[in-house]
């Protein structure tokens, strides 16, 4: 079975869900939708496909399996329930909704139709975050502890990367991008254990002509396994993206940017020579690393075949485990669970409130703190 699948929106991010549709051979790249006819008849000449500009209209004219939502974030709830009404399983990218309130009603609604929704979450599927949370999970680690994701080096809020849409949020276009580090933190760590175990803290570090709320934010939650999650994100600086999970017999650092991963396993306290060996092995796992990723690249090169590509390119791995559980009507072999959206929305809404609650001079960098039991 071959899915025929469309796109609505044809922004910035569009691309990456043309091109792996194209690519991905559980996939029939049948037609994009976009209110601005001209986009939409440039991606469908690039890709050969029909052109629209109405999605009801497109709904009504083609037979679709499949469909992926790349509008801006405040049309996200409104076009997806349009989908969704049609009968087909859609998938959402990131923010999957503007607030809480929208996923609640997202999810009741999906559930209602009998209808299968995702989001976008292609982090999770990085080759190095999949052999770190492999090793999390396989027991290489002993108990995990603790789990850290830095995320910086993120847009300013006025950054017009997406689109002016995203000045409407309350962080811009920096808030555009929290659900990255946000979701990546559920995946290696796992859920907070309640409401009331989630603080958030904000900072406004810049001043902007927009009325913008924070630039900074910080999270941290308990999970039922007594696991500690932190999250850390901040806008205009130099990028640092490491996930690190803390272990009982060993911890790991992946460096989302090099997509290398160096093994914490020896005790090095205590002696020169324990701290010299300390450096030893980590700069030979990230030489290591570099290598496998230099070879891997090299092979890209030479062979594009689906197989390769899905494996170095997280969007286009997420697309293929989500067409082969559509195609065998299962669920519950998406990769991204409902609930990892649903606390990655639940979260950045913790962010905001702390924002909100601020009494302080907004362009100080004082923090705000929420915690999930004051609603």
């Amino acid at each position: 079975m071959t899915l025929n699948t469309a796109v609505i929106g044809g922004g910035t991010v569009s691309s990456i869900h043309l091109s792996g549709l194209d690519r991905n051979p559980r996939t029939e790249l049948v037609a994009i939708c976009d209110l601005d006819e001209d986009i939409a008849r440039e991606h469908a000449r690039e890709y050969g496909i029909r052109a629209f500009f109405d999605v009801e209209e497109m709904l009504d004219e083609l037979d679709l399996d499949w469909v992926h939502v790349c509008t801006p974030v405040q049309t996200h709830l409104p076009v997806a329930k349009t989908v969704i009404e049609a009968g087909i399983p859609v998938q959402i990218e990131k923010p999957i909704t503007e607030t809480y309130e929208e996923f609640e009603e997202l999810a009741a609604f999906a559930d209602r139709h009998g209808v299968t929704v995702s989001e976008k979450h292609n982090h999770d599927f990085d080759p190095v975050v999949r052999s770190a949370v492999k090793r999390a999970r396989d027991g290489d680690l002993g108990d995990v502890r603790g789990v850290d994701v830095i995320y910086t080096g993120s847009s300013r809020p006025d950054d017009q990367n997406r689109g002016a849409w995203s000045f409407d949020l309350a962080g811009g276009e920096f808030e555009e991008g929290l659900p990255h580090p946000i979701y990546l933190t559920l995946h290696a760590g796992g859920y907070p254990r309640s409401e009331g175990d989630i603080s958030a803290t904000t900072a406004l570090f810049d001043e902007y002509d927009r009325d913008f709320a924070y630039d900074g934010a910080q999270l941290q939650y308990v999970t039922d396994d007594d696991v500690l999650c932190t999250t850390k994100m901040l806008g205009a600086t130099r990028p640092v993206r490491v996930l690190l999970i803390h272990g009982e017999d060993a911890s790991v650092t992946a460096d989302l940017i090099s997509q290398t991963l160096v093994v914490h396993d020896r005790n090095y306290k205590g002696s020169a020579v324990g701290r010299v060996l300390n450096n030893v092995d980590q700069a030979v796992d990230r030489v290591t690393g570099t290598v496998a990723n230099a070879r891997a690249v090299l092979k890209r090169a030479r062979n594009d075949d689906w197989d390769t590509l899905r494996l170095l390119n997280a969007h286009y791995y997420q697309n293929h485990a989500e067409s082969k559980a559509l195609e065998a009507n299962d669920p519950s072999r998406m990769p991204v669970p409902l609930a990892e959206s649903r606390w990655t929305i639940r979260l950045m809404e913790e962010i905001r409130n702390a924002a909100e609650r601020s009494e302080v001079d907004p362009h100080t960098v004082e923090p705000t703190i929420a915690h999930g039991d004051d609603e």
